[in-house]
């Protein structure tokens, strides 16, 4: 499918920047899949008005996949009938984004699963490339995008990504059916980097940027980058995020976005950069930055158990766990920044999501 088939106020919007929470897997307490919980999941993130959810990412955790667990594609059909009914209820433009993991021959078999229960574009992680050259990657990657609209990586090195140079995110770039990068580097010279290649491949008007750096996020919404190529001046904006951060506070993280938007947020530059190390910090303690991000899915979870979305923090790797340590870094962000939850939001709401 051609990025031109995705519906054209579905594109124009995500190309103006949404929010985009990365869904995380709802178990029961015999890590079974509790299909009321994952239900209630997408509807939370839809009315909370998303833009979009990212299912099948590294949040609805990668074992999803695993013959013995088989919940790849229950996961996806739960998602793409909770699209459907907020669509025809609501009737508001919202893409439909899959993860897609895996060298070549796993990913285009993922890629044309979502094209089948109708995701509108995939999230193509390259972690599986570790020591490819960008030649072979970028073959990989025209092999996704021949079958459905791609949403290109730049996942950390820290959990699994590599480097990848600026020639490498032009030459992505220049694939025709890449409509947005998320960039998620955690490094600020490696993001320049991404916005340098798509600016220098010709197609930035055709590519939009989406921030994937937990540590940065509310800095990276205020950036705007301006690239000089050939002696003309490039401007280019970071329009949205895609993150697993916004799978909790969702309905705070939109009002967020709203403000950045409506210009309110950059007339006000020391509350802005207040804010920003307001959510960093939160980010610590839902991710346990502490432990070198082992707690990255159990502290969302947490949080959604805490709201009553979810029934515990059940992950499908018994190992992890959350710690005292983490609970305790979440009891004290929640303290300190009552104004960045939307817990009264999903009070009202969260009884009818689990009918």
């Amino acid at each position: 499918m051609n990025y031109s088939k995705i519906p054209k106020d579905v594109l124009t919007r995500f190309r103006q920047g949404v929010v985009i929470p990365a869904l995380p897997l709802a178990l029961n307490k015999s890590r079974k899949l509790d299909e009321r919980r994952q239900r209630a999941l997408m509807r939370y993130y839809l009315d909370a008005e998303a833009g979009g959810v990212a299912v099948a990412v590294h949040t609805t955790q990668f074992e999803i996949r695993l013959p013995k667990i088989g919940l790849f594609e229950p996961v996806l059909e739960i998602a793409r009938e909770e699209f459907d009914n907020f669509q025809h209820r609501a009737q508001k433009p919202v893409i439909r984004i899959a993860g897609v993991i895996g060298r070549t021959e796993q990913a285009v078999a993922e890629a044309r699963l979502a094209l089948k229960n109708g995701f509108h574009a995939v999230l193509l992680s390259m972690a599986a490339f570790a020591e490819d050259s960008n030649t072979a990657i970028l073959a990989h990657c025209q092999a996704v995008a021949e079958v459905i609209p791609v949403i290109g990586f730049y996942l950390q090195p820290a959990v699994g990504g590599r480097k990848l140079d600026v020639g490498f995110w032009c030459e992505f770039a220049r694939i025709e059916n890449v409509i947005a990068i998320k960039m998620a580097p955690f490094n600020r010279y490696h993001t320049l980097d991404v916005v340098r290649g798509v600016v220098e491949s010709g197609r930035a008007d055709q590519i939009a940027l989406y921030t994937g750096n937990d540590d940065n996020i509310v800095v990276d919404l205020l950036s705007e980058y301006q690239i000089p190529v050939n002696s003309i001046i490039h401007s280019k904006r970071v329009v949205g995020g895609l993150l697993g951060h916004w799978a909790v506070w969702t309905r705070a993280a939109v009002n967020l976005l709203e403000r950045v938007q409506s210009g309110k947020l950059d007339r006000h530059v020391k509350e802005a950069l207040v804010l920003a190390h307001q959510v960093t910090d939160t980010n610590a303690a839902f991710f346990d930055v502490a432990h070198n991000f082992a707690g990255c899915i159990v502290g969302l979870h947490e949080v959604l158990r805490r709201q009553g979305l979810l029934e515990g923090v059940w992950t499908l790797d018994e190992r992890e766990v959350l710690t005292p340590e983490q609970k305790a870094e979440i009891d004290r962000i929640y303290a300190a920044y009552p104004h960045l939850n939307d817990d009264e939001f999903v009070a009202q709401n969260r009884d009818k999501w689990l009918s």
